[in-house]
C-alpha cells in the first residue's frame, strides 16, 4: 500500500482497467476517490442497519443486529486498513481525516442515535442523550478489539466473536437504559 500521498490517479485507473481520462471524468481527484471508497464502505453498513427492519424486531434482537452490523463493518480488515491510512496521513492531509470523520464516524453515529431516539419515543428505553449513548455503544462494541488489531496484537475478529460481543454489549446497554428499574430496586423518588 502506497498510502494517500503515494497513490496517483494513473495507478488507480490502471488497476481498475480504465483510461486515466475516464478515471478523471468519474473521479476528479484523490480526495473524491477516498470519499467514494469511504461512502461505499459505510453504505454496506447502512443497508445492514435498515432501521425499519430493526423496528420490527424485539428490542434486544434489534440492538444486537445493529451492533453486529456495526462490528462487522468496523472490525473488518478493510475498515481497519482504512483507519490506519487515515491516522497515518491525517497530519499531512487533514482532508483525509475530515472525509473519514464525516462520512464514516458521524454518519454511523447519527444512524444509531436516530434509531435509539425512536426507541425512547416508543417508551422502550430511557436515555438522556441518544447521540452520546450511540457513541458509548459504538465504543463498547469495537474499541478494544479494533485497537488490538490496529496495533498488530491480534487478527481481526471473526463473525462468531463479533456476534458474541454484540450480545454482551446489548445486555449491558439495555440494563443501563431500562425504563423499569432492575429487579428488586426501587426507582428514584419511590418509597
Amino acid at each position: 500500500m502506497n498510502g494517500y500521498a503515494g497513490t496517483c490517479i494513473n495507478d488507480v485507473a490502471q488497476r481498475a482497467g480504465v483510461s486515466t481520462k475516464t478515471m478523471y471524468r468519474l473521479i476528479p481527484n484523490k480526495a473524491d476517490l477516498l470519499g467514494r471508497v469511504i461512502s461505499d464502505t459505510i453504505g454496506k453498513f447502512m443497508i445492514d442497519f435498515d432501521a425499519k427492519a430493526l423496528d420490527a424486531l424485539p428490542l434486544e434482537d434489534a440492538v444486537e443486529r445493529m451492533l453486529i452490523a456495526y462490528g462487522s463493518l468496523t472490525l473488518s480488515e478493510e475498515t481497519i486498513a482504512m483507519n490506519r491510512l487515515v491516522i497515518r496521513e491525517c497530519g499531512q492531509f487533514p482532508e483525509v481525516a475530515t472525509a473519514f470523520y464525516e462520512a464514516a464516524i458521524l454518519r454511523t453515529t447519527k444512524a444509531m442515535a436516530d434509531w435509539l431516539q425512536r426507541q425512547c419515543e416508543r417508551g422502550l428505553i430511557a436515555l438522556e442523550d441518544s447521540h452520546v449513548a450511540a457513541e458509548m455503544l459504538r465504543g463498547m462494541m469495537i474499541m478494544d478489539p479494533q485497537r488490538a488489531v490496529m496495533l498488530g496484537q491480534r487478527p481481526a475478529p471473526g463473525r462468531e466473536e463479533i456476534v458474541a460481543r454484540a450480545k454482551q454489549c446489548t445486555r449491558l446497554f439495555l440494563k443501563g437504559c431500562s425504563v423499569k428499574p432492575p429487579f428488586g430496586e426501587q426507582s428514584i423518588g419511590s418509597t
